[in-house]
């Protein structure tokens, strides 16, 4: 236990971000554009008002606290882009190298309202490295990365199966 509380400790030490940072529409080019070239930057546009967006949030939460070397951060929608409509909230825009990587609108490719971090850090990682961990470089820590992620969603899914198969006896 206190081997992996001095690596805990460590990884605090060398870990960028590790929360869902809030910015406003002045931050955005300095926090996100215009962020290294070898960091990932995954934008969540929300409205309080609406259910999903607190759903996604959590989710986010939970993997920005487990990738700290991938940046997170949160803007209300339509401080980012004026106008934008609330039925396309929550919105994720994932940029790396000052250019979108990836747009997510809805929760559709995250699973719907069942989405996990663990669905969602699938569907980030699906075609680019954005989750990084801090642990090891490269292409190998990539595919670990991706290992993880694929792992714990299978996890996920067979507790969340065993536990409907439980219920199920139960009646």
């Amino acid at each position: 236990r206190r081997m992996r509380l001095a690596e805990l400790k460590e990884a605090a030490k060398t870990a960028r971000f590790g929360t869902v940072q809030p910015i406003t529409g002045s931050d955005f080019v300095r926090e996100v554009s215009q962020a290294p070239p070898d960091v990932w930057v995954v934008v969540f546009l929300y409205k309080d008002a609406i259910p999903e967006c607190g759903l996604l949030e959590t989710c986010l939460e939970e993997l920005a606290t487990k990738y700290a070397e991938t940046k997170f951060v949160k803007i209300i929608s339509t401080d980012c882009i004026p106008n934008y409509p609330d039925r396309n909230v929550p919105t994720i825009l994932v940029y790396n190298n000052s250019a979108v990587k990836g747009t997510y609108v809805g929760l559709q490719k995250f699973g719907g309202k069942k989405c996990t971090p663990e669905s969602v850090a699938l569907a980030l990682c699906h075609s680019d490295p954005v989750l990084n961990d801090g642990q090891g470089g490269g292409d190998s820590s990539r595919n670990n990365v991706m290992e993880g992620v694929r792992r714990k969603f299978i996890e996920k899914v067979v507790s969340q199966l065993e536990t409907r198969e439980d219920e199920d006896d139960s009646d």
